[in-house]
């Protein structure tokens, strides 16, 4: 069978074997070519609208993303092997990398790196041979993969090496001139025709290209051509240029410098950041100027990665490594000078004490001078500031520089091109790896690695305390973990400066007075991630500044933007920040940081709800915050999304301030966070939101509050089915709505307990009592969900024509105030309704529109009972294949989303079997 192949250098194209497959317009091309960039892992749905449309996405942007993606999938269920999996928070394209043009080039990059001349020649020219015009052809004008054409010159510019080393030199001068004479800053190229041509025997025609190239940079950009180049002038003009090969170098005949450190015996996990440094080796072997910088946040392992690496890659740079602690971090030493790090490696290159200038920038001068042209490796460990590191940079093209700092330094990047690597937490495969290696293999490892948040130095001392003690079990040591009030004390060591919560230490006591105050806001903050929105309220400062401040956090690594605005620190870190808290802040200044959290979330929550549909309860806390404060949620998506993110920071807002007796907040919140149960279904979060708001309502004493919080719970055990189907609480709210003359609750309370005695099996009291509530509901909402509640209590009775009625009445209601949520679910009823009365046409054509609305509107969790629905429709029809299709959707759906359902759907699709 022929295999199926991407292209994405030229016009980007989806082959199965050679033949083409039409894929569509340019959006689908530009999603199919996001995809594949990067094989086998997620990319965001934000990621992929900003990639598609820039900074002015339509509002349908993400309906239409979610319909290309049905689309590509259509067209991949046809040919053999890849197909897109929607991985939140985006999708993922499930093929192998050697499918894709792109990873192919690369693969045959690094094979050609460690080949002979003639090989390497060979497997560069087949790279070339992938690039069928210019990448990305065919997309949107704002996608943009400039690595794409870094990548295309490396092959070239390494291709051009090898051939160098065979002797070409004719064939490259034809191939080269007009490549020069277009472009001649294109340094690397000029140097590789001024090798050419001199090694033709036309040491003229070199020296006359580089006074070409000389002027037009003099012109151009002011400066002189680059070391590289210079130096070939320079050999040239003292024919004394020595034929380019991979075992030359520049030095004189001598041992290379070795300054590396010793190295761990082995490195767990770190494939993809060791393929990376790799990569940014070929672009420095091929002549361009490189420097990486891997941060991260304290004890991630980058000195250990780096190191490690760096012993395995050092005979790619024949002229040696140099190697130097910059102390930025160290608890007991102030950040290393320029002049003594220049010092260290003057020494190491060989010049006398003696002959040492006083002067930095003479040792600046002196060490630029004796490196360039040489092919090495500088290692810059620790660095604080870009200004640190800057007068350290080597001049040599074939010279690469790595620089590892907690912080990341965004200035090396804006002045010297520097690629930066965010070093993140080991994967937990990997995590369990690096303890078995200090203390054997245990059945807890895994518990004991995830307590550890999977960073490696926690790793580390929770390996070495295992090790270090028989008498210490893996046991004892996840019980004493498993507490996060001594988790911390759990991962020290012997000593005072060896240790999780130490290292953390150094890394505030460094950072800046107004951002080290909102560090410690942070940790008052209760939950698992803040946003500028919400920080902003706790500080008491604008949106603008708190989102630089938190974003300077993050430059730091003490917190990670893990998505735009939402900010979240390790797990680890998170337990640092509240004893820092404690200890830092006062009760009062906690208090309020808890307040003004609460405050916030009872403002966007209710802000959120109102996007998301009618509101029936009396809660309004429009104008608690102004509108530049809180977050522009500007429809029903935005609104289901914000829920979505925040949902576990409104459960941590919860149990604070209850916790703190803040008990008429609770009860409040808690009812303004239950409106998104409709679009989260989650059981047991419900149920304890519920609980806790409950017995918040009865510890203030607030009836309406009681009334209200039984009426949600009552909800969510008819939903579920649960025992009861929360009969009792029903029954208890109308007794308590007697005391409160309120026609919305004594409305509310009719329809819930309406819906229970139809559930229960008293029917006809049921549907009187939501009769009288259809009668006298208060507003048009109302009304409408007691003429759905009232259409299942009659089906229930087989008065099935009354509650056809009954039903597309409530749905003219709802879709005239826009309630996609309630839209769907009355579109899901009338289908059942009608495959009940026989009529399987218009119960397909019913389920179908929901199934559309609801894939537009994200709501998973009622796309899987619609797919079920639509099973049973198709199963009716005869359409057997169908239905077995629709089940299985339906399953995969409710895996993600709902599993406690899955069991019904797959008894069903068995039965098709």
């Amino acid at each position: 069978m022929a295999e199926s192949r991407f292209q994405l250098l030229g016009p980007v194209q989806l082959f199965d074997g050679d033949v083409a497959i039409p894929i569509g317009g340019p959006g689908v091309r530009g999603l199919l070519a996001l995809l594949a960039l990067k094989p086998g892992k997620v990319v965001g749905l934000d990621e992929i609208i900003d990639a598609l449309w820039g900074h002015d996405p339509p509002a349908t942007a993400r309906t239409i993303v979610h319909g290309n993606v049905s689309h590509l999938r259509r067209i991949l269920r046809g040919i053999d092997g890849p197909s897109i999996l929607t991985t939140p928070p985006g999708y993922r394209l499930a093929v192998e990398p050697d499918r894709i043009d792109v990873h192919r080039a690369r693969g045959l990059l690094d094979r050609a790196s460690e080949a002979t001349p003639e090989v390497a020649a060979a497997l560069l020219a087949e790279a070339l041979a992938l690039w069928q015009g210019p990448a990305l052809g065919g997309v949107p004008d704002s996608l943009q993969a400039p690595e794409l054409e870094d990548l295309r010159l490396a092959v070239h510019g390494a291709r051009v090496d090898a051939d160098l080393d065979l002797g070409r030199h004719a064939e490259l001068i034809v191939e080269l001139s007009p490549i020069v004479r277009a472009d001649p800053l294109a340094e690397r190229t000029a140097g590789q025709l001024m090798r050419a041509l001199y090694h033709a025997g036309r040491r003229g025609d070199a020296l006359e290209l580089y006074r070409t190239v000389s002027r037009a940079t003099l012109r151009t950009l002011g400066v002189e051509p680059g070391a590289e180049l210079r130096w070939l002038h320079e050999r040239v003009l003292n024919d004394a240029l020595p034929v380019l090969s991979r075992e030359s170098s520049a030095l004189e005949p001598g041992q290379p410098i070795s300054q590396l450190p010793a190295a761990v015996p082995s490195l767990a996990g770190r494939a993809d950041e060791l393929a990376w440094l790799d990569s940014l080796v070929t672009r420095a072997e091929a002549g361009e100027t490189t420097i990486a910088i891997v941060t991260g946040t304290a004890g991630v392992g980058k000195s250990t990665l780096v190191v490690w690496w760096a012993h395995r890659i050092a005979a790619r740079f024949p002229d040696g490594v140099l190697f130097a602690s910059l102390r930025g971090f160290d608890p007991h030493h102030p950040p290393l000078e320029a002049a003594e790090l220049l010092t260290q490696f003057l020494l190491g290159l060989g010049v006398e004490t003696a002959k040492i200038p006083e002067l930095l920038h003479e040792r600046v001068a002196l060490y630029r001078s004796l490196i360039a042209g040489r092919r090495m490796l500088v290692l810059l460990d620790d660095a604080r500031t870009a200004e640190q590191v800057r007068p350290l940079l080597p001049p040599s093209a074939r010279t690469m520089t790595v620089v590892t700092s907690r912080s990341r330094l965004d200035g090396l990047a804006v002045s010297n091109a520097a690629k930066q690597r965010v070093l993140g937490t080991l994967a937990p495969d990997d995590a369990v790896r690096l303890i078995e290696e200090l203390a054997g293999p245990a059945d807890l490892n895994h518990a004991l690695a995830r307590l550890c948040g999977y960073l490696p130095l926690a790793l580390r001392i929770a390996g070495a305390r295992l090790s270090a003690s028989a008498q210490r079990t893996a046991e004892e040591l996840v019980d004493e973990l498993g507490n996060e009030r001594t988790r911390l004390a759990g991962l020290q060591v012997d000593g005072a400066d060896d240790g999780v919560r130490a290292a953390f230490d150094v890394s505030f006591r460094g950072l800046p007075g107004e951002i080290a105050e909102t560090f410690l806001q942070v940790g008052a903050v209760p939950g698992v991630m803040v946003g500028p929105h919400l920080m902003a309220a706790v500080a008491q400062i604008p949106v603008i500044e708190a989102r630089r401040r938190l974003r300077a956090l993050a430059a730091h690594n003490l917190i990670v933007e893990t998505a735009r605005d939402v900010f979240a620190p390790h797990d680890l870190v998170r337990l640092y920040l509240r004893e820092l808290a404690e200890q830092e802040l006062g009760e009062k200044e906690r208090d309020e940081a808890i307040g003004w959290t609460v405050r916030y979330y009872q403002a966007v929550a209710d802000r959120a709800r109102r996007r998301l549909g009618h509101v029936a309860d009396p809660l309004d806390f429009t104008g608690v915050l102004a509108d530049e404060a809180m977050p522009p949620l500007t429809g029903f998506a935005e609104a289901q999304d914000w829920f979505a993110a925040e949902w576990p920071n409104l459960l941590a807002a919860l149990d604070a301030a209850y916790s703190t007796g803040r008990y008429d907040d609770v009860w409040r919140l808690a009812l303004l966070g239950h409106t998104y149960r409709v679009a989260c279904p989650l059981l047991d979060e419900w149920t304890r939101m519920a609980d806790l708001g409950v017995a918040a309502a009865e510890a203030a004493g607030d009836v309406a509050g009681q009334c209200w919080l039984r009426l949600a719970r009552c909800g969510i055990a008819l939903k579920f089915e649960l025992p009861g189907a929360g009969l009792a609480d029903a029954e208890r709210a109308l007794e308590l709505s007697a005391r409160v003359p309120d026609p919305g609750l004594s409305t509310s309370v009719d329809l819930h307990l309406g819906r229970a005695l139809s559930r229960r099996g008293e029917h006809e009291k049921a549907i009187d009592r939501l009769t009288r509530a259809i009668a006298e509901a208060p507003d048009v909402t109302l009304r409408g969900q007691a003429l759905s509640s009232c259409a299942q209590a009659e089906k229930r009775a087989g008065r099935l024509p009354d509650a056809i009625a009954h039903q597309l009445a409530g749905l003219a209601i709802h879709r005239e105030l826009g309630d996609d949520d309630r839209v769907v679910v009355s579109l899901d009823k009338l289908a059942e309704l009608s495959l009940r009365a026989g009529d399987v046409e218009a119960a397909e054509r019913y389920v179908w529109e929901a199934i559309d609305l609801a894939i537009s509107r994200e709501f998973a969790a009622r796309e899987g009972a619609l797919r079920l629905t639509l099973g049973r429709v198709l199963r009716a029809r005869g359409d057997l294949d169908g239905a077995r299709e629709q089940l299985a959707l339906s399953v995969r759906i409710y895996e993600r989303v709902h599993p406690k359902l899955v069991g019904e759907v797959r008894t069903e699709l068995a039965e098709l079997q």
